[in-house]
């Protein structure tokens, strides 16, 4: 008899739990959809964000960070337009440890001095991603 009492306890727990947890939320998965609204990147086959988002403020601080040096101008003249690649003879630079410091993001780029531009490029496809005039 106890048997059958605790069978039938547990009949009706499992009836009236199941439905609560359920709408709780835990249990069975519930449809997933495809909409997301996480605002992820693209990113090339090596992981690097293809498109580099800037403000006005980090612009200024790149270009002042990095016209400072001129050795760091490339040799020859070459399209500087975003997208365009960046001939493999043009040696590319690190961004400063500063610049790196307040924008994390452009640790995957590197630059070179084109007509006192600054042009940012990604290393692993030499496609230029922003080209950074003087903000004055």
């Amino acid at each position: 008899m106890k048997t059958h009492l605790f069978r039938s306890l547990m009949a009706i727990a499992l009836a009236a739990g199941v439905p609560a947890l359920i709408f709780a939320g835990v249990g069975p998965a519930n449809a997933q959809t495809n909409e997301t609204t996480d605002t992820t990147r693209v990113v090339n086959p090596n992981g690097i964000p293809e498109k580099l988002e800037l403000t006005p403020a980090q612009r200024s601080a790149i270009y002042d960070a990095v016209r400072k040096d001129k050795s760091k101008v490339a040799p020859s003249r070459f399209s500087t337009a975003v997208g365009a690649e960046v001939p493999a003879m043009i040696e590319l630079y690190m961004l400063p440890d500063d610049i790196l410091a307040q924008n994390p993001a452009a640790k995957f780029y590197k630059y070179t001095m084109v007509q006192d531009r600054v042009v940012l490029v990604d290393p692993t496809n030499m496609r230029i991603v922003a080209v950074i005039g003087s903000p004055h």
